[in-house]
């Protein structure tokens, strides 16, 4: 069995714990958290809920730890800090910062002995997977990503971080017109602001200075600045009624030439009830390769890019020859 720890119990955490029931090769062995342990109550009978600050005890009875935080502040910290101790998987999603976050978990792995799997879910993840297949099936051609309409998780987290407000969620939605032009093969040049538009629905706390909220979020680089973004200030009671799942999903397509004139378009989609439950699952199935690495003596940090597909199965080599190929 894979003994799994998950660290951070939120969203994204609870889906962890029920894609590892999805798994019979694998058990949830602890589960870490900010709050009072006592007040967790989780799904798996026999595991242990305990304080983050009691992680570093568990070293050697858990064969790799998901981590579960947020990207804006949470994983930079967590990934080299618990790379030292565990092999890991993280979904760092803030893509400019990917290159710096590898870098760090890579060093803090290289001195713990350990793997880390960084940035791991749909996108970063599956649609990189994708991006690169299109990129080298038809170098002459362009690839374009669109995501939603759906709820980012990484954006709606942000928004929360900032002062003054209590919830919030942000829908992620792609321009039509631009869809339409990438699968009529056309190759655009889209700027991100011509691919997607952002909707965010914002909790404030009473009193709260909602210009200077506002402000902060269409401003904020890496999530906000380079798109056209609209703050509705709603309350909880509507948050909750008309914002409560997480639905997300999106399309990547490349679009290219195999000689003049002749054309193909390859379009890879996904359509999400639930965003983290997606996310969660993905992260499970790397966890496996990061173990099946670590066994080979591997060690350092890794992308879904460099990982051979198979090490994400529980069959053998075999068993996927005969029913896929």
């Amino acid at each position: 069995m894979i003994r799994i720890g998950i660290m951070g119990y939120g969203n994204l955490g609870r889906g962890v714990e029920r894609a590892v029931m999805k798994n019979p090769d694998m058990e949830v062995v602890a589960v870490f958290t900010r709050r009072a342990p006592e007040t967790l109550k989780i799904l798996t009978e026999g595991a242990v809920v305990a304080s983050v600050a009691d992680a570093e005890k568990y070293v050697g009875k858990i064969d790799v730890m998901i981590l579960c935080g947020g990207s804006a502040t949470d994983l930079p910290v967590q990934g080299p800090q618990y790379a030292r101790l565990f092999n890991i998987v993280d979904s760092f999603d803030t893509h400019a910062k990917i290159p710096e976050h590898f870098a760090d978990c890579d060093a803090a792995s290289r001195e713990g002995g350990t793997v880390s799997v960084i940035s791991v879910g749909w996108d970063p993840g599956l649609f990189s997977l994708n991006r690169l297949y299109g990129r080298c099936i038809l170098p002459d051609g362009k690839d374009y990503t669109f995501w939603g309409r759906g709820v980012s998780q990484g954006h709606s987290d942000a928004i929360r971080r900032i002062d003054g407000v209590i919830d919030a969620r942000q829908y992620t939605i792609p321009v039509p017109e631009a869809v339409k032009a990438v699968r009529r093969g056309e190759n655009p040049d889209l700027t991100t602001r011509e691919k997607h538009t952002r909707e965010c629905f914002v909790v404030a706390e009473e009193g709260a200075d909602l210009a200077r909220i506002e402000r902060e979020i269409v401003t904020m680089p890496n999530y906000f600045a380079d798109y056209d973004t609209t703050v509705h200030f709603i309350t909880k009671e509507e948050l909750e009624r008309d914002h409560k799942g997480i639905p997300h999903g999106g399309r990547v397509i490349r679009s290219g030439e195999t000689s003049d004139g002749v054309g193909h378009v390859v379009e890879y989609s996904l359509t999400l009830d639930s965003n983290p439950e997606f996310t969660s699952s993905v992260l499970v199935a790397y966890a496996r390769a990061a173990v099946r690495l670590a066994k080979e003596g591997v060690s350092g940090a890794k992308t879904v890019l460099d990982i051979p597909p198979a090490y994400l199965s529980a069959e053998t080599g075999e068993e996927l020859r005969k029913t896929l190929l």
